[in-house]
């Protein structure tokens, strides 16, 4: 299970790491930091939601690049519970254990998303209300610690990079991750209460969501060198990027 690669992973890091919170039925969520611990630090997320647990392999991969300039955190592991529901039952979850879509559910104009609904399920079940869940609450709180300079999302699938929340964002940063993964830059319409537009609306930070891989790849992608692509973004990003 992909858990217990991140658990392993984190016992074994010799450098500076955290906890930053338990998902709804009590896992860790491990943070790890790189590079430099001075000066602008990003944070960077994976696997938000469950069936694209293989992001959490490219968080590891990333973690093992060595920057040159800058640093940041690294979050391989948002939704343990969903990764876990989605190799062993249901390989299409993309929700949290309760049920809720973690990327529906910060504080940005939640509820107003196209394909949003209440009901709990696989996918697009907003919550209770913005930051119900476990899992985002404790990104919220390491965000609002960290005061990082820029957020990165990835997910899977597509070869996209959205940028851009509410007509606002850093199209800049967007030309940077494009010309090094070769993917197109984008906007998406009819989203909301997702952690790249709570960081754009709320923090007015730039923030990125990468889809990873080809989207002639079908859910669960099992092989991390279908997101090779995206291997050099961290590195690339934070040596271009003042």
């Amino acid at each position: 299970m992909i858990y217990d690669e991140v658990k392993k992973f984190y016992q074994s890091y010799s450098k500076r790491k955290c906890i930053i919170g338990y998902s709804a039925r009590g896992r860790e969520i491990y943070a790890f930091h790189v590079g430099d611990e001075y000066g602008k630090q990003f944070i960077a997320v994976y696997a938000v939601h469950a069936r694209e647990w293989i992001t959490a392999r490219l968080a590891l991969k990333h973690i093992d690049v060595e920057l040159h300039r800058g640093g940041g955190w690294i979050i391989p592991l948002l939704n343990p519970d969903g990764a876990g529901i989605s190799q062993s039952e249901f390989p299409l979850w993309k929700a949290n254990g309760r049920g809720v879509d973690l990327n529906c559910n910060f504080d940005a104009d939640w509820g107003s998303g196209r394909s949003n609904v209440t009901y709990r399920g696989g996918e697009n079940c907003i919550g209770d209300f913005p930051f119900s869940e476990s899992e985002t609450g404790a990104l919220r709180d390491f965000t609002l610690k960290i005061r990082p300079f820029v957020t990165f999302s990835f997910h899977t699938k597509g070869e996209e990079i959205y940028w851009e929340y509410g007509g606002k964002g850093d199209y800049r940063g967007a030309e940077i991750i494009s010309q090094s993964t070769g993917y197109k830059i984008e906007r998406v319409y009819g989203s909301a209460g997702g952690y790249k537009d709570w960081c754009i609306s709320k923090l007015k930070i730039p923030a990125y969501t990468i889809e990873c891989g080809s989207d002639t790849l079908t859910h669960p992608i099992e092989k991390l060198g279908h997101l090779k692509k995206c291997f050099k973004i961290l590195k690339d990003f934070t040596e271009k990027y003042g």
